[in-house]
């Protein structure tokens, strides 16, 4: 049995301290590898900082106003009745485990994870498919309570409704506890940073962390070298590449004409009409200087450059 931990009473300041002493369910895709918005640096940073500041903002809001709603939805579609916890859970073989669970399934090894998604991800949850961040959620939880299955329930905003069953794998959930035990026992519990994975979120982490350059200039390790000509061949690669995709794509243009549209047994393809709306910035700032001042809004952020010696 994992380690209950009254929530009773606990404002969300004390919550969030109380989830920087261990990787939750949200933290585990990213820890892995999967969640395509939060990176392993970033997981990283947060649990080695004092800052409790709320990074909550509007989507999360809704999110949790809904998983009431998507409760009852589920309860309607399975017949199953749930439960809220008041706790959070602490594995006791894995202590920096933690879970925070939307509900309990009534009578059964199982919980429930209530999620909600935009239209725009509806292809995500296709045919039967599991966002794989949330998949590996699922699988945190059961390895900190030991239920045997979990529910994973989402509303698609003005769509659908959908409900998936996850089981316990033994192998799985192994791995995934030998993942998130090497990130905080390698990572967080040295303070050494995770490597950088490539993902967008983990440039905005690195970026948070050192937003402002100093007039001061380091010596470059030959250990980079070896990187730095990597970079050039992509670079090269990327230029073919793109050049490549262009000649394609113009050989479709020419193809279509004046035709809107042509289509076989594997591809649709369209060449429409777009009317774009622009801001012609330029002669706003000749014309009407003290309006561009105005609405002009200045950002600061620092650029990467690399040339040869």
């Amino acid at each position: 049995m994992a380690e209950r931990i009254p929530l009773a009473g606990v404002d969300r300041s004390e919550w969030l301290k109380l989830r920087k002493t261990g990787l939750g369910g949200s933290d585990a895709g990213a820890v892995c590898g999967v969640n395509p918005y939060v990176s392993s640096m970033n997981v990283y940073f947060d649990k080695i900082s004092e800052d409790i500041g709320d990074q909550d903002n509007e989507a999360m809001r809704q999110g949790r106003d809904m998983e009431d709603y998507v409760a009852r939805r589920f309860m309607e579609a399975t017949g199953l009745k749930v439960r809220r916890s008041n706790y959070m859970y602490r594995s006791r073989e894995y202590p920096f485990m933690l879970a925070d669970v939307d509900r309990f399934i009534e009578g059964g090894e199982a919980g429930l994870e209530c999620k909600t998604a935009s239209p725009y991800q509806a292809d995500q949850w296709k045919d039967g498919a599991v966002p794989s961040h949330y998949l590996i959620q699922c699988l945190h939880y059961m390895a900190v309570t030991g239920k045997r299955e979990w529910y994973l329930a989402v509303i698609i905003w003005g769509q659908d409704f959908q409900y998936r069953r996850i089981a316990w794998d033994d192998s799985v959930i192994q791995k995934l506890c030998a993942v998130e035990e090497a990130f905080w026992n390698g990572h967080v519990v040295p303070k050494i940073i995770p490597e950088p994975d490539g993902s967008t979120a983990c440039s905005e982490a690195i970026e948070g962390l050192f937003p402002q350059a100093e007039e001061k200039q380091l010596i470059l390790p030959d250990e980079f070298n070896q990187e730095l000509k990597r970079r050039d061949e992509i670079l090269v690669l990327k230029e073919n590449l793109a050049e490549e995709q262009n000649r394609i794509e113009q050989r479709l243009k020419l193809f279509l004409g004046d035709s809107e549209k042509a289509e076989n047994d594997r591809y649709l393809i369209s060449w429409r009409n777009v009317d774009t709306q622009r801001l012609d910035s330029k002669r706003l700032k000749e014309e009407q200087p003290e309006i561009y001042r105005q609405f002009s809004k200045t950002s600061h952020s620092r650029r990467l450059t690399v040339k040869a010696a």
